[in-house]
């Protein structure tokens, strides 16, 4: 029933800019915690940015210069602005919402939207 939808990915010249959205829907009243991650090809899917309920936020270090996560209970939306984009930015960024505590998602919620891809040229 939980469902999250990515939108915003495209290509984009090193040095420019994107946002992308999160909607989500369903029953989320105890999972806590939003967040986006990626994935390139032979890598393995990495944090980019996560924020919880009371709106404390983790970045990863490579991104955090560069990267802002904001959520919107509202709307239901969970954005994440990236700028200064590098070549070593493109992936599929994916959207997830699960059970976060210590700045970590716990395993047993594994909620992800389908991705959206965000390629940046040299």
């Amino acid at each position: 029933q939980v469902q999250l939808v990515e939108s915003g990915g495209g290509l984009v010249q090193a040095g420019g800019s994107l946002r992308l959205s999160c909607v989500v829907s369903g029953d989320t009243a105890t999972l806590n915690g939003l967040g986006w991650f990626r994935q390139s090809p032979g890598n393995d899917r990495e944090l980019v940015a996560a924020i919880d309920n009371k709106e404390t936020i983790k970045y990863a270090d490579v991104v955090k210069d560069r990267c802002a996560i904001s959520r919107d209970d509202a709307k239901n939306i969970v954005t994440l602005l990236m700028d200064k984009l590098k070549p070593e930015d493109t992936a599929v960024y994916y959207c997830r919402v699960g059970h976060y505590y210590d700045g970590d998602f716990s395993p047993a919620a594994d909620y992800w939207g389908q991705g959206t891809q965000v390629t940046v040229s040299s």
